[in-house]
């Protein structure tokens, strides 16, 4: 099939528009598929990406009490489990101790552990596969969200197709909506992108339609319908999740210093994750040198690399693991789950702005403008990337590409470094 002209140009205004992926983009344009409007990734260091409710919330009248606020809509969203977890909260009425507004995306975010890397290339006998992680990981982004979020979340997980049924109703019928985990290959409207296709993602069930369909948040900006049968099926299709459901049964919210306590905690996993001075959780050893700090100086050198079998060169010489390869990269770096623009870090940058306007955490706003400049670096690194690289010259744009990635980790480690040198300087 004839390609367009400045196909990449092309795929990247359209992403702008959509909120589409990188790779759901191209494939669109290719296949000529109409635009559908989207939620909106936030520019890298928006205060948007972390306040977007704050003026609605402003505006609205004192509601009657027990009486429930609306469900917001997705705009504007950065990293999309911080950015649902926050329209969930919103609804059920959790507020921030201080300023009486919602729990923000960015302050979600943060707490869930905000920002990591992890490269890993996965070869099987047709594909190859690259995995660039830029968000918290390997910790439970979600769990550490939700547990450090201050609020009473109700978690229920169950073999059962029909206890599970009765669990999603017992938090519908509170006048709540209720996040459930499914297989994002089941959803029928989700254009499935190369990196989600076995992938499990949350969306907000938020109520009944007049049809019986339920109501589905599924952060793209539009509400979807599906029906309760097709919505079991797409629960229980990874057995693994057990129906996994969470809703929140009060507006009571974190105290000023529990949510203090609780910042301070993400900080120091967070720093001690990217800079290697803590252990890895649920990995291998031998992921090790692929996490952190040391992880992006290990991409660099295998970028480098153009004669072992483990550089990246050897590793992608098919013109078509190289395209597949660098497509999931991209994709992974976009995506708003795994990654998001600038690498998540200006969002990273929004959580320890908001953080530092608690009472002795004053000095953490010191640190945001590294982690802004940095988001440029990413988001300059991400735009550099060219799935349709000429394979003859892959050896040449692997190593522009390490030219990037090397200043980058030296910027990630003296921002870690500071934000750690300010943290001792911090007392609860």
């Amino acid at each position: 099939m004839p390609q367009p002209k400045q196909l990449k140009k092309l795929a990247r205004e359209r992403m702008v528009r959509t909120g589409e992926s990188y790779t759901s983009a191209r494939k669109a344009i290719l296949d000529h598929r109409p635009e559908r409007p989207s939620a909106r990734p936030a520019p890298a260091g928006s205060a948007a990406s972390g306040r977007e409710a704050a003026s609605a919330t402003e505006s609205e009248a004192a509601l009657p009490e027990g009486e429930l606020p609306e469900y917001p809509a997705p705009e504007q969203v950065t990293q999309y489990d911080a950015g649902l977890w926050h329209r969930v909260l919103t609804q059920a009425g959790v507020a921030h101790p201080l300023t009486g507004q919602p729990l923000s995306e960015a302050l979600l975010a943060g707490l869930a552990g905000g920002i990591g890397f992890m490269e890993f290339v996965f070869d099987d006998a047709s594909t190859t596969t690259a995995t660039v992680v830029t968000r918290a990981h390997p910790e439970p982004y979600t769990a550490n969200l939700l547990t450090r979020s201050g609020t009473k979340v109700r978690e229920q997980k169950t073999g059962s197709a029909r206890l599970a049924a009765q669990y999603l109703d017992a938090g519908l019928d509170a006048g709540r909506a209720v996040v459930v985990r499914v297989s994002r290959a089941s959803l029928p409207w989700m254009e499935i992108g190369i990196a989600d296709e076995d992938e499990p993602v949350d969306v907000a069930v938020l109520g009944e339609h007049d049809e019986g369909e339920l109501i589905i948040d599924d952060g793209s900006g539009e509400l979807q319908l599906m029906g309760p049968e097709a919505l079991a099926a797409a629960r229980s299709r990874l057995k693994a999740l057990k129906n996994w459901q969470a809703w929140v049964p009060s507006s009571g919210g974190p105290d000023v210093e529990t949510l203090k306590r609780n910042i301070l905690q993400a900080i120091e996993e967070t720093t001690g994750r990217l800079l290697g001075t803590s252990d890895l959780n649920d990995l291998p050893a031998h992921f090790a040198p692929q996490v952190g700090i040391t992880g992006l100086r290990t991409w660099a050198g295998q970028l480098r690399d153009t004669t072992s079998a483990q550089g990246w060169t050897g590793l992608l010489s098919e013109p078509g693991r190289l395209a597949h390869a660098l497509d999931t990269v991209v994709e992974f770096l976009t995506d708003g789950r795994y990654g998001g623009p600038g690498g998540l870090r200006g969002l990273y940058a929004d959580f320890l702005d908001e953080a530092s306007e608690l009472p002795g955490l004053e000095r953490l706003a010191e640190c945001s403008p590294d982690y802004r400049a940095v988001a440029g670096q990413w988001d300059e690194l991400t735009d550099m990337i060219d799935p349709d690289i000429d394979p003859d010259e892959r050896s040449g744009h692997f190593a522009a590409i390490a030219d990037r990635v090397e200043p980058l980790a030296v910027a990630e480690e003296n921002a870690a470094t500071r934000l750690v040198e300010v943290l001792a300087t911090i007392s609860e």
